[in-house]
C-alpha cells in the first residue's frame, strides 16, 4: 500500500467515478483503475461496487476511506513540517472558517497573515460550523473559526475550543435610504419593519426567529434564504433591514448598523484546534495572527465586541 494509492482510492471515493478521479489526479483512467485494483489485492478486499454509471463503497470501503484520509493528511502535515525547517518561507495552513466570519474576522486575518509571510500557502474552507468540526477531527483543516452556539455534537472529539470575541447582533440598513436613524432599535420596531432574513442554515436566523418567537412578534420578511452576501446587497438597495454580527458591517461605508435591545443578542467567536496534533510553526503564527486580529477588531469596535 502506498500514499498513490490511496489518493486515488479517495478520490474515487468522494467523486464517485474513475473518469473525474483521474481528471482531478492529472492520471490516465487505465493507471488510476491498475492502483485501485493492485491495492484492492494487498489488502484482500473490494473498496467498490462496480456497477455501469455507479460507483458506491463496499464494507470494506467504507471502513478504509477515513483512515485513508488521516493517512494522507499526516503525510501532508508532515511534507510541511520539512518545508518549515528553513523558517517560515514555506509552509502551508487550511484555516476553516463559517460564512460570516469569512466576509470580517477572517479577511482581515488573511492579510495580516499574508503580509507577514508571503511564502505560506493559505488554504480557506468554508462551511458550516457542524461540517468544520467533522473536517478538523478528520485532520483535513489545521484549525476552524466557529461561533459558540455553533459547537453542538464535538463531544468525543479531541478539540480545545478558545473564546475570542463576544459579538453583539445588529441591524442594518442602507447608508443611502436608511429605514433606521436611531443608534440602536428594539425587537418590536424591529417586527414592523421590512426583513432581509438569512437562510435557515445560518444559526443567526435561528436566533433571531427564536427572539421573535419569545417576544410574541412575527417579523416582516420581505426576502427569505438569502446567503450573507446577497442579503448584504439587498440591504444596500433598500430593500429591507437585516441582522448581522457586528463585525460585518465594519468597514462597509453603504450600510449604516444599530444596536439591536430588549434583547440583545450576541455570540460568541471560537478558535477550535485538535489537542492531539502538535501544530506546525505555521499553524501556531495563524492562531498568533488570530488572536491578534481579533483584540484589533475588538478595540475598533469597543460597544459591539468584546474579548472574552
Amino acid at each position: 500500500m502506498n500514499l498513490e494509492q490511496l489518493r486515488g482510492f479517495v478520490a474515487v471515493a468522494e467523486l464517485g467515478h474513475f473518469t473525474r478521479a483521474s481528471e482531478k489526479l492529472h492520471l490516465a483512467q487505465p493507471s488510476l483503475s491498475r492502483q485501485i485494483s493492485t491495492l484492492e489485492a494487498e489488502l484482500g478486499a473490494e473498496l467498490f461496487h462496480r456497477a455501469r454509471g455507479n460507483i458506491s463503497l463496499t464494507d470494506a470501503g467504507d471502513a478504509l476511506l477515513p483512515r485513508a484520509r488521516r493517512m494522507l493528511s499526516d503525510a501532508e502535515s508532515i511534507r510541511d513540517e520539512m518545508a518549515e525547517l528553513a523558517g517560515l518561507q514555506r509552509g502551508r495552513v487550511r484555516l476553516g472558517a463559517t460564512p460570516t466570519l469569512c466576509i470580517s474576522l477572517v479577511a482581515e486575518v488573511l492579510r495580516a497573515f499574508h503580509a507577514a509571510y508571503p511564502g505560506i500557502e493559505l488554504q480557506l474552507v468554508e462551511g458550516g460550523s457542524n461540517l468544520l468540526i467533522e473536517q478538523l477531527a478528520a485532520g483535513a483543516v489545521d484549525m476552524a473559526l466557529v461561533t459558540m452556539s455553533d459547537r453542538r455534537d464535538v463531544s468525543g472529539t479531541s478539540l480545545v475550543r478558545t473564546p475570542l470575541l463576544a459579538e453583539e447582533l445588529v441591524v442594518v440598513t442602507s447608508a443611502d435610504e436608511p429605514t433606521i436613524t436611531d443608534s440602536s432599535i428594539d425587537l418590536q420596531r424591529l417586527a414592523q419593519l421590512p426583513l432581509v432574513a438569512l437562510a435557515e442554515s445560518y444559526d443567526l436566523r435561528g436566533a433571531t426567529d427564536a427572539a421573535f418567537a419569545a417576544a410574541g412578534l412575527t417579523p416582516s420578511i420581505v426576502v427569505e434564504g438569502a446567503e450573507m452576501d446577497a442579503v448584504l446587497r439587498f440591504v444596500e438597495r433598500g430593500l429591507g433591514v437585516a441582522v448581522v454580527p457586528a463585525t460585518v458591517p465594519v468597514d462597509r461605508p453603504t450600510l449604516r448598523s444599530a444596536r439591536l435591545r430588549d434583547p440583545q443578542l450576541e455570540r460568541t467567536i471560537v478558535l477550535a484546534q485538535r489537542t492531539d496534533v502538535n501544530p506546525t510553526r505555521a499553524a501556531a503564527a495563524m492562531r498568533t495572527v488570530i488572536v491578534r486580529t481579533s483584540a484589533d477588531l475588538a478595540a475598533r469596535s469597543p460597544e459591539t465586541l468584546h474579548l472574552v
